[in-house]
């Protein structure tokens, strides 16, 4: 049974930091992409950033040079490193994982999400 499990979120000022983390249950959601989405009030959910089977990763345009995404499979653990946090990015965030390459992978697993507020 895979799992995933967010923490990290929470409340920061406009220019500030945020690391999100993801524990999944196994290893068995490396073989394919681990992906973080985030969804706001009134909007339709979007990809934030992707990490690939491969290793390669890839970036919204609104959060490319400011978000990074990495992953530790000692700890099974996927990250999200925010810097320079806008308003905008105010939203739950949840992290996926498919067992395909991110380009065509079904996220077929989720976690449950974790709230990130960014004030002015």
């Amino acid at each position: 049974q895979v799992r995933l499990v967010e923490s990290g979120g929470g409340s920061v000022q406009a220019g500030g930091s945020l690391r999100l983390s993801c524990v999944a249950s196994g290893n068995i959601v490396y073989r394919g992409c681990m992906a973080w989405f985030r969804q706001a009030p009134g909007k339709e959910r979007e990809g934030v950033a992707y990490h690939d089977s491969d290793g390669s990763t890839a970036y919204a345009d609104n959060v490319k040079g400011r978000f990074t995404i990495s992953q530790d499979k000692a700890k099974n653990t996927l990250y999200l490193q925010m810097n320079s946090l806008k308003p905008e990015d105010t939203a739950m965030y949840y992290c996926a994982a498919g067992l395909g390459y991110c380009v065509v992978t079904k996220f077929a697993y989720w976690g449950q999400g974790t709230q990130v507020t960014v004030s002015s």
